[in-house]
């Protein structure tokens, strides 16, 4: 919605018997996160439950932003032409969720993307850049991300899958669980619609910000409407439909 994120709460639920060291270091870690993310966090609630009734601790969040005067975007706002532009890689969070857990016994290298985004997205606007669509990647990943946006403008989506960028660690752990990585989660990447003219501005703005695999990875068309078409690097295309039954891993 391009708001600027302000303020968020904080619930704990809290296992009986965890080590108060734990919950002091995750208290930690929340309050750095949010002074570098400029977000303050102003309200919250703690519930213990008996041992076994979760494990060690659930936390849940709400956010609240305020979106500068001017802004607007919108599937609405789409039109043929238009560049979708990528912030990062896609998939190292899911991959990274299903490593940590433990349960496939494989060993690789693989970081969660976990970022702010907000100041990537400030640094299209002070750049001149006004997206007219932009969506965080998360549960679903791309693949559902941009089958929505095909659904909710009526318009094609066309992606070159070359341009896709996804790590070669992340790629080969999909490929031995016959997982496509754009339906795998990711936690510190958006997409954004941008008009053609001001696509190279929104690319050198967001590699200034930080955002150094920054890309174009696809553009929309008129046809076929309503539908997400990946067209590989021989010419071949395929439809992306939109992630049937529960994401892998499931997180939320």
């Amino acid at each position: 919605m391009g708001a600027v994120p302000r303020w968020l709460s904080v619930g704990f639920v809290l296992e009986e018997g965890l080590a108060i060291d734990e919950l002091r270091a995750v208290v930690a870690d929340m309050r750095a996160a949010a002074d570098a993310a400029g977000v303050t966090i102003v309200t919250g609630d703690t519930k213990v439950v008996p041992k076994g009734g979760a494990d060690k601790v659930f936390i849940n969040t709400s956010g609240v932003g305020v979106v500068p005067d001017g802004r607007q975007l919108g599937a609405a706002l789409v039109a043929p032409g238009d560049a979708l532009v990528i912030s990062g890689p896609v998939g190292a969070h899911g991959m990274a969720v299903m490593i940590a857990r433990g349960t496939l016994a494989i060993d690789a290298d693989i970081t969660s993307d976990t970022a702010c985004v907000s100041p990537l997205v400030e640094a299209l606007y002070a750049a001149g850049v006004a997206p007219r669509w932009m969506r965080d990647a998360t549960r679903g990943g791309l693949g559902t991300v941009v089958n929505e946006l095909a659904q909710a403008c009526g318009l094609g989506v066309v992606l070159e899958d070359a341009s896709i960028p996804v790590d070669p660690t992340v790629a080969a752990c999909c490929d031995m669980l016959g997982i496509d990585p754009l339906y795998v989660a990711n936690e510190g990447c958006f997409v954004s619609v941008l008009p053609s003219g001001h696509v190279d501005d929104g690319l050198v703005a967001l590699c200034a910000a930080g955002a150094s695999q920054a890309c174009v990875i696809g553009h929309i068309t008129e046809e076929p409407a309503g539908i997400v078409a990946v067209r590989n690097a021989y010419g071949g295309v395929r439809i992306l439909d939109m992630l049937v039954g529960d994401p892998l891993p499931r997180i939320c």
